[in-house]
């Protein structure tokens, strides 16, 4: 997993040409397999690797000689690119009601730069970072049924929360939201 958290990594990464180079180089290719795949120059599709190569989203694999030049093998060095929220704007700042999506929104992109951050922190040092998750689908029966749900979840969180806090403990943070689900075609 690679972590973006700088709009010039983002400028880079993803614009659509690019988002495809680097959806084909989970295979290690040339500019000039690329090109052909995608039907461009090859020119343009060695403009657009050298890019990738300086935000240092692909890597060298190997050089080889080839009818009096030099290709280059290239592959992504990460499969998956996770960029951080706060980039693209922090347009929810200041949110603080808990009922409104505009406050889940921001909690959690906060959550993936978090876990992006330290995830790739840990890659780095051959760690593993120990997380867990939980999910569940609850169906209301009416809208006011949703409050009452929230308020008895926060009190069961806080009761288990204050048998296993411990002041010298490492801290967790633990995030609950809920929002409808989407609906599923039958």
């Amino acid at each position: 997993m690679r972590y973006l958290g700088e709009p010039d990594q983002v400028r880079v990464a993803l614009s659509p040409i690019r988002r495809r180079l680097l959806e084909l180089l989970r295979e290690p290719s040339s500019a000039s397999r690329l090109a052909k795949e995608l039907d461009l120059p090859r020119q343009r599709v060695h403009y657009h690797l050298k890019e990738l190569e300086k935000a240092g989203l692909v890597e060298l694999v190997e050089e080889r000689q080839r009818r009096g030049f030099t290709e280059r093998v290239l592959r992504a060095i990460d499969t998956t690119l996770v960029v951080d929220p706060g980039v693209m704007g922090r347009a929810f700042d200041g949110i603080q009601d808990q009922y409104s999506a505009e406050h889940l929104v921001e909690v959690a992109a906060g959550t993936v730069r978090e876990v992006a951050r330290m995830q790739a922190k840990a890659d780095e040092a051959g760690q593993r970072l120990l997380t867990f998750t939980i999910e569940a689908e609850v169906r209301f029966a009416e809208p006011g049924d949703l409050h009452r749900f929230a308020d008895a979840l926060t009190a069961a969180v806080r009761r288990t929360v204050e048998a296993f806090d411990s002041p010298g403990g490492r801290p967790y943070r633990l995030v609950a939201g809920a929002h409808p689900a989407p609906r599923k075609p039958h």
